[in-house]
């Protein structure tokens, strides 16, 4: 990896997101935990939701990640409250389509994602740039499941 691609990588706007991520922490009782972990780096978030009618009126994660993986962490975080696990499940796999074969930025609320884009050429960095996502939803799922 050249100096030039390193700086068009950690652009100022990703650091900026990295240093402030919404909703940071963990929930006291949550209604569904999930714990993902990159295999490649280590990085690791846990996302904790409370629903009400399938939408998410809490949400909390614990972010151990790079800071691609804060970034797209931050992101998400801004955009959790009020989302049903479709939506959830639907800009993961868009980010992924994104990150992997060139398929457009996530929708709203989640086109904030469209800052990943410069890692499309870093396979080695998706894993970390989903586990927010991959997290969430996951989460919301258990709690679905808990709920019935």
């Amino acid at each position: 990896m050249s100096d030039t691609d390193l700086v068009k990588l950690y652009s100022g706007r990703i650091l900026a997101l990295a240093a402030d991520i919404p909703h940071l922490g963990r929930l006291p009782t949550p209604e569904g935990t999930a714990r993902k972990r990159s295999p490649l780096c280590g990085s690791t978030v846990t996302a904790d939701v409370v629903l009400d009618q399938g939408r998410v009126v809490e949400f909390a994660q614990d972010v151990k990640a790079c800071a691609l993986g804060q970034a797209a962490a931050a992101v998400v975080g801004a955009a959790m409250i009020g989302r049903t696990r479709t939506e959830i499940e639907n800009a993961r796999d868009q980010l992924r389509a994104m990150l992997t074969s060139d398929g457009p930025v996530p929708t709203a609320p989640f086109d904030g994602l469209e800052v990943m884009i410069p890692a499309r050429d870093f396979k080695n960095r998706h894993a970390s740039i989903l586990l927010s996502l991959d997290a969430a939803a996951e989460a919301v799922a258990q709690a679905e499941t808990a709920a019935v």
